[in-house]
């Protein structure tokens, strides 16, 4: 089942070329993904407070856990749902319309009128957003060599903490030049009203339609990136022919079941009790349903005579294992320290011009550190090594942040850049790892899983956190530290799974 160990990077021109434009191109999407994503951790407060009014303002961490939570289950719907898409009709075409998706709803954030309004567009957009990145990953492994995949791995985590980076550059940029800006309004026609609407509560409603710009990348990725090699064989012998349309109907219900448990804990949803029983069955009905166009291809491929029994229950027992991977990752960073800016804004420093744009570009300048080291990590002493050590930094990375502060000064910041240089980390790891679990005909979908369906588990796990704050007093620093004790989950989960260490990628 492993390829030939023919794997080198390729030594003409021609063929350096297009690999160097297919990483280019993977690069920018996800550097504008995570722009995207970064867009509502940074203005979510204003946001709230300009759609919900002061009669609503008690809800509004309430919201920004849901909205959050929102997005993280649109996300693991895309990874699936984009990841099927890259496995059957190829990795450009389906990467190209992932991000015109992000793209498109991101922008369209930006004309909402309810607080509601936001939670359906992000979404729309975090399909996306997941597909993308499924994609752009199982791409770049197969036309890259073995010995270029740490490397590769540790840009695509540097790229989207980058994006994060540009969104606080940005919107420092945009809050000092707003007086200019309603200049700028008038002159081209608009109306003092419209001015205000679009420039008031920190400029929000900008910075979201600014997100529509990465549309414009889909003219290069369909113009000059080739498709992977690997795919085309699969193709080629028939192996993407067993994918069917009517199997995407698992995904629609688990994205319901899905987003059922978020509305059962969002300020219009149940007593804590009933909540409580939604979200158990609501996960087991997800995870039944994102697993469903796998297993389903799986049992098609086996009755073809393509795979055995065998390859088809470990293909299903990794992707279970990487979403437990995942999921450890994703709770850690979004239910603790993607509330950081909020802290910063709401607690320590409510009067400080810039703060929680400097708390986001410090914690994005550490991440973008993190991710290259763990990937090169991994890469030198091995996979489950590696995370182990990632998950006990985290720990100690989370405390460091919400235990030692309590103002915002130059050692908050430096604590920001430790926890994020730490924390993010792991988005490094999973591009270099998860690959490694799943064979080509079905890579971008189950790794699509893999990463995306622990984003339900951190959606879950992240609405609680809104919930540990009220618990806590208001108390920020316990409610997270709380949160980052799930990283000693990960470090039991790791060793459940093999090393992958100096191994090509499966065929």
């Amino acid at each position: 089942m492993l390829p030939s160990p023919k794997s080198e990077l390729p030594s003409d021109t021609h063929h350096r070329s297009r690999a160097g434009l297919t990483l280019l191109a993977a690069f920018l999407g996800w550097l504008f993904d995570g722009f995207e994503m970064g867009l509502f951790p940074l203005i979510g407060q204003p946001a709230l407070a300009d759609l919900l009014g002061p009669a609503e303002a008690a809800n509004a961490a309430k919201w920004f856990g849901a909205i959050i939570a929102v997005f993280l289950v649109g996300a693991a719907s895309g990874g699936v749902l984009f990841g099927w898409l890259g496995d059957k009709i190829g990795r450009v075409r389906a990467m190209a319309l992932s991000i015109v998706t992000y793209a498109i709803f991101t922008g369209l954030c930006g004309f909402a009128t309810q607080a509601w309004h936001v939670a359906a567009l992000r979404f729309i957009a975090s399909l996306g957003m997941g597909g993308e990145w499924s994609l752009g990953v199982a791409l770049v492994n197969e036309i890259w060599s073995s010995k270029s995949r740490a490397l590769t791995a540790g840009l695509i985590g540097a790229a989207a903490n980058i994006g994060y980076l540009l969104v606080a550059v940005l919107s420092m940029v945009l809050l000092g030049f707003i007086g200019n800006m309603h200049g700028i309004f008038h002159s081209l026609g608009f109306s003092e009203a419209t001015a205000a609407r679009f420039l008031d509560h920190s400029a929000w409603r900008l910075l979201m339609i600014s997100g529509a710009l990465p549309a414009l990348l889909i003219f290069f990725i369909l113009a000059f990136v080739p498709e992977s090699e690997k795919w085309k064989a699969e193709h080629a012998r028939g192996a993407t022919s067993h994918w069917a349309k009517v199997d995407l109907v698992g995904v629609l219900i688990g994205s319901v079941a899905a987003l059922m448990i978020i509305w059962a804990w969002s300020p219009i949803g149940l007593p804590p009790l009933a909540a409580t029983s939604v979200t158990f069955a609501g996960l087991a009905v997800a995870l039944v349903g994102y697993l469903h166009p796998v297993r389903k291809y799986l049992q098609r491929a086996e009755a073809a005579g393509s795979i055995s029994d065998r390859h088809r229950g470990h293909v299903i027992k990794m992707m279970l294992f990487g979403a437990g991977l995942a999921a450890v990752a994703l709770l850690g960073t979004w239910g603790s320290t993607q509330w950081a800016p909020r802290w910063v804004t709401e607690q320590l420093a409510p009067t400080t011009p810039h703060a929680k744009e400097w708390t986001l570009f410090w914690l994005s300048a550490g991440a973008i550190v993190g991710t290259m080291l763990a990937a090169l990590g991994a890469g030198r002493f091995g996979r489950r090594i590696t995370y182990t050590v990632l998950c006990i930094t985290s720990i100690g990375g989370s405390l460091l942040l919400y235990q030692t502060n309590s103002q915002f000064n130059h050692y908050f910041l430096f604590c920001t850049f430790v926890a994020g240089t730490l924390t993010a980390s792991f988005y490094g790891f999973f591009p270099l790892y998860l690959p490694e679990l799943f064979p080509t005909a079905v890579r971008a979908t189950a790794q699509g899983f893999a990463y995306n369906f622990g984003r339900i588990i951190a959606a879950v796990g992240g609405l609680q956190t809104a919930n540990l704050i009220k618990f806590f007093d208001n108390s920020f620093p316990k409610a997270a530290s709380v949160v980052a004790s799930i990283y000693l989950v990960g470090m039991g989960i790791i060793w459940l799974g093999p090393e992958t260490k100096g191994r090509p990628l499966p065929d």
